[in-house]
């Protein structure tokens, strides 16, 4: 079977290597940048992990079940050894206290210093609590939406029940893009990049689309196609559907500088077979970790691309 994970997704890193225009940014990296791109991943042919380096399903299923618990507090990553969002409030936690210029981003120093915030994000509950959570982020706008008419309105469970009593509904939409806490936004965590995205039922099968305003192909992309993929077959199967395909609408569709040697070294490699995804018959919302097993997957080394904060 054609892994097609890799093959769009480097089709996709060759197109903004051939055709991107080097832009600023806001981290100051820089990037190489295209606009308007679209891959399309059918689930009925693999699961699209990427083989041509190792990608952690761990941290990717992990960071799902966060979202899905309404979360926004780093210590459940953190408990399970899952580092990706470690950076913004660890800067927060600089900003606030005045010690930017005393730990200069990526320095020895600063690295040693977020080592010793993590520690204490793990160890202390209290500590966890002031300093940990990011701010209005997926969790917070998935399950607990702040409506103008002072109701919160779990997205979540409003999608799954109208593709179970209204599938051919053109509304069934759940959206990250919370203007108001947009416009009030005071933590270093962007505004959330995956703007929104819908289900669509056709012949019993169904389909995802996700909007992302802004995509960090070499780091950000294997986990957002392996995240929403995950999700699509989780709510696939309440719903009593195929899972079917994952459509995947990017705007700045880019490449950070301190990304392309890496990535290079990625076009040349050799793909693995798709890995297979099983997850256990339950309800949706009983779902836990082990519950999901992943089966089959080969893959090249990991390649380290550092974030950009």
């Amino acid at each position: 079977m054609i892994n097609q994970a890799d093959e769009q997704y480097l089709s996709l890193v060759k197109e903004i290597l051939d055709n991107g225009i080097r832009k600023k940014d806001r981290t100051g990296v820089g990037t190489v940048s295209i606009f308007g791109a679209q891959r399309k991943y059918d689930l009925r042919k693999g699961f699209p992990l990427l083989t041509t380096k190792r990608v952690s399903f761990n941290g990717i299923l992990h960071e799902l079940l966060w979202f899905l618990k309404g979360d926004t507090n780093i210590k459940y990553l953190v408990d399970n050894n899952v580092h990706i969002w470690d950076e913004w409030p660890f800067q927060d936690y600089l900003i606030a206290n005045d010690l930017v210029e005393k730990f200069p981003m990526y320095s020895e120093e600063w690295l040693l210093e977020k080592k010793s915030f993590i520690d204490q994000i793990l160890n202390d509950a209290d500590f966890a609590a002031k300093w940990g959570d990011l701010g209005p982020v997926y969790g917070k706008q998935w399950r607990r939406w702040s409506g103008s008419d002072g109701k919160i309105y779990d997205q979540i469970q409003m999608a799954m029940d109208q593709i179970k009593k209204n599938p051919d509904s053109r509304r069934i939409l759940v959206s990250a893009w919370n203007v108001s806490d947009v416009a009030t936004h005071t933590k270093t965590a962007p505004p959330l990049c995956h703007t929104m995205f819908q289900f669509y039922v056709a012949d019993g099968r169904l389909d995802l689309q996700l909007y992302q305003r802004s995509a960090d192909t070499a780091l950000g992309v294997p986990f957002n196609v392996a995240s929403y993929s995950i999700l699509l077959m989780m709510m696939a199967q309440e719903c009593g559907l195929t899972p079917g395909i994952f459509v995947h609408t990017t705007g700045d569709t880019h490449l950070y500088l301190n990304h392309l040697d890496g990535i290079r070294e990625q076009l040349n490699r050799e793909a693995f077979a798709a890995p297979v995804l099983k997850i256990v018959r339950k309800p949706f919302w009983d779902l836990k970790f082990e519950d999901f097993i992943l089966e089959n997957y080969q893959y090249q080394p990991a390649i380290k691309f550092p974030i950009a904060v």
